[in-house]
């Protein structure tokens, strides 16, 4: 078993990155947050990963933390959720994120994934409810304004993560209208 992983960036691709490990260099697929901020070619990385034996392949997974990879196996274990659906959850949900949806019993925001549909969003909640620990008093619960933000944001170009950091940011003391939380969201992209 492949646990972890540390070696030089050789090649960045969509959802997947070559490290050259010892001189032989691994194709890894990853979630976007791995990239974030943008690694440069060259410099070293360091992943927690999980390998997928398959009768006709061998695919190695990387993450940025083990909380990450202990979310991609608990999201393995959904009957009908392979490791695609799993890195897209990922790539597009903070862990924070998803275990507010998972805790809130919110699956229109599992449904925001590509290549969820609203059964499958279901479905992941129904299996993850025990599975995953409940939320900790500093983890951001989405209020119902947040999730309209969520879909403005992300209709806008937006990637999920970004969304949800823009959302993030927003004070607490804040007005709940959506008008008004879509404009503080704006904001946070306007000053970085």
């Amino acid at each position: 078993m492949i646990a972890t992983l540390r070696g030089h960036l050789q090649h960045v691709g969509l959802g997947e990155i070559v490290v050259d490990v010892g001189g032989v260099g691994l194709a890894v697929s990853v979630p976007a947050s791995v990239l974030q901020p943008p690694t440069a070619i060259g410099q070293v990385v360091f992943l927690y990963t999980r390998l997928i034996v398959r009768e006709e392949s061998l695919s190695l997974f990387g993450f940025s933390s083990s909380e990450q990879r202990e979310l991609f196996d608990t999201l393995l274990q959904v009957n009908g959720v392979g490791p695609r659906v799993a890195l897209a959850v990922l790539s597009h949900l903070s862990p924070e994120v998803l275990r507010g949806a998972v805790a809130g019993n919110h699956p229109e925001v599992l449904s925001r994934v590509p290549g969820i549909g609203r059964k499958t969003a279901e479905k992941i909640i129904f299996h993850l409810h025990d599975r995953i620990a409940p939320l900790t008093a500093a983890a951001p619960i989405l209020l119902e304004a947040d999730r309209d933000v969520l879909g403005v944001l992300t209709a806008l170009g937006y990637s999920m993560v970004e969304a949800q950091s823009a959302i993030q940011s927003i004070p607490a003391e804040a007005p709940e209208e959506p008008e008004e939380r879509v404009r503080l969201a704006l904001r946070y992209f306007a000053e970085r």
